[in-house]
């Protein structure tokens, strides 16, 4: 009676073993399922691959690497960072810090006048905080509004 409850607790953990491993593997024909839902003939194939791969003893990493092998890095849900995959990877990071780079830079442009540092130049004597601020004052020209729709409303109210 033991034996028969060890063989079925034995079939209960490779069952989970077997759909943990297949929720986390892409089924090659379909691509966007995982080969736990899809019912193509592949993924019944890969299903009954990892289950006598696992009862053959082998670990997940061993499956995952075995999968890989056989059928490229796309057929896991989570490929491994590495050189090729470097660029996908940061993309946002480098687009975030390209844009910021730009919106410093412009800031600065706005904040840094032509006319002040050729003051600064013929005087020889840079301006006091207070003296740059009013010159920044003076000389900057007023902000045009940037909302269409503000505008357009007032077009078309004829104001």
């Amino acid at each position: 009676m033991e034996g028969a409850e060890d063989a079925v607790r034995n079939a209960q953990v490779v069952d989970a073993r077997a759909r943990n491993i297949s929720h986390n593997v892409r089924c090659t024909e379909c691509g966007s399922q995982s080969i736990e839902d899809s019912q193509a003939d592949v993924a019944i194939l890969l299903r009954k691959l990892i289950r006598d791969e696992i009862r053959a003893g082998k670990s997940d990493k061993d499956i995952y690497k075995k999968l890989e092998d056989d059928f490229g890095e796309t057929v896991l849900y989570a490929p491994k960072f590495d050189l090729q995959t470097a660029a996908l990877w940061l993309s946002p990071l480098l687009v975030a810090g390209a844009a910021g780079g730009i919106w410093a830079y412009n800031k600065h442009r706005q904040n840094t006048n032509v006319h002040i540092m050729a003051l600064n130049l013929v005087r020889g004597v840079p301006l006091t905080p207070k003296e740059k601020q009013t010159m920044l004052d003076l000389l900057t020209p007023p902000r045009r509004e940037r909302n269409l729709l503000s505008s357009w409303w007032r077009k078309w109210l004829g104001q």
